[in-house]
């Protein structure tokens, strides 16, 4: 349904005042068949320069963020162009081919931005770095300190000493964490296509581009979007999906077609809200008509699900309309072997609900499963929780 304010008055409206933008642009949009476009990220950095400059309605411009992929591509190329044709389909070879790379794209960028006297910084995260609540508050200074000394952090995920369970799978979802560490006020993916279709372009060639998203989260991804890009790991599914995530805690997305001719000065041209004589570039994701806590976020997005809760009826609807918290008796079936603290899918008839922090491993989930209270407490003794996951360690609808 609708919301009654007008979509194009909020996306005026936050264009104009965003003070903290988060921008990511893929591998598609910064490499072509001999790897880095130079001529592509100069044209960006020049946008992003006049973005960042003061103006009538922001005196001190606004601070940047950029998410930058390209990396394991930078480094193929750099390897063919030695005569080494590297096969990236492995984790150890796109690592490897991440730190051939990662030191080329950063220095294009710094060349790039250095015409523009923009100084830059380079952030290389895992999901460890914000999985750790002090880690996390310590990023969080970082970026604070940067972008008070107006300097521009470009960001990519450490691909070097990532493992699997420490990746954040590609950098949407990375930018999309780095909207709530930096209380960022709006989110820019920067993407090959002209803006999210609203129907999957393999099925059907010639769908339209949609103007807005007013709910993200009530879309069928895996209807809606194609497959990955050639060149990066993520595709229109991972890039909503990461919208799905700002939505969550208030704040909008704008997709962009990243190669377009001045495409960030056209969308904030369209910001001084009068009639527009052609369509606005892209698509504007609409945030969440309630915001949640910032912690909720965290803990939810802090690293994948480790294992899996089924609960019935009766627990799904305490969950889902009541507000409640996961019982023991609610509980079915335990999938995965999690330790205490863990965080883990809530799940009913197959479909995910949520995800939350359980207060008990695995093994002793299923000793209790199914039980009221005073029988956990005969198999466990006192040293128990009445809640599996309690509500305020719970949130529910998450985009993983």
């Amino acid at each position: 349904m609708e919301r009654p304010e007008d979509w194009r008055r909020e996306r005026a409206h936050v264009l104009a005042h965003a003070r903290v933008v988060v921008i990511k642009v893929g591998s598609a949009v910064l490499t072509d068949a001999q790897g880095l476009s130079q001529a592509v990220l100069d044209g960006l950095a020049g946008q992003l320069a006049r973005l960042a400059a003061p103006e009538e309605a922001l005196p001190d411009g606004r601070r940047l963020v950029l998410v930058s992929s390209g990396a394991v591509a930078a480094g193929r190329a750099a390897l063919a162009g030695r005569g080494r044709q590297a096969d990236t389909t492995g984790l150890a070879a796109r690592q490897a081919a991440a730190a051939v790379g990662q030191s080329r794209l950063m220095q294009a960028w710094d060349a790039a931005f250095h015409m523009y006297g923009v100084p830059t910084a380079q952030v290389l995260l895992t999901r460890d770095d914000l999985r750790s609540r002090q880690r996390f508050l310590n990023a969080r200074n970082t970026f604070a300190e940067l972008l008070q000394w107006r300097v521009l952090p470009i960001v990519n995920e450490n691909d070097t000493v990532s493992v699997s369970e420490l990746k954040f799978g590609d950098n949407d979802c990375l930018a999309s964490l780095l909207v709530n560490l930096t209380g960022a006020d709006l989110f820019i993916n920067l993407t090959s296509a002209p803006g999210v279709l609203a129907a999957n372009p393999q099925r059907e060639v010639d769908a339209p581009v949609l103007e807005h998203i007013d709910d993200v989260a009530a879309l069928d991804l895996g209807r809606l979007c194609g497959g990955k890009t050639s060149a990066g790991t993520g595709g229109m599914y991972s890039k909503l999906l990461a919208a799905r995530r700002a939505a969550q805690i208030g704040v909008p997305t704008l997709i962009l077609p990243g190669r377009a001719p001045d495409v960030l000065g056209r969308a904030f041209a369209a910001a001084g809200g009068g009639p527009c004589a052609t369509p606005l570039p892209g698509t504007w994701v609409r945030p969440a008509g309630h915001a949640i806590p910032r912690r909720k976020f965290w803990l939810a997005y802090q690293s994948e699900p480790a294992g899996g809760v089924c609960v019935d009826a009766g627990a799904a609807q305490a969950l889902l309309r009541k507000g409640g918290s996961l019982l023991p008796g609610g509980v079915r079936q335990v999938e995965g072997a999690f330790q205490k603290g863990a965080l883990v899918r809530v799940l009913h008839e197959g479909r995910s609900l949520g995800v939350g922090l359980s207060n008990y491993s695995a093994a002793d989930l299923k000793k209790i499963m199914g039980l009221r209270r005073h029988e956990v407490a005969a198999i466990l003794g006192d040293a128990h929780y009445p809640e599996v996951i309690h509500r305020d360690n719970l949130l529910l609808d998450a985009a993983v």
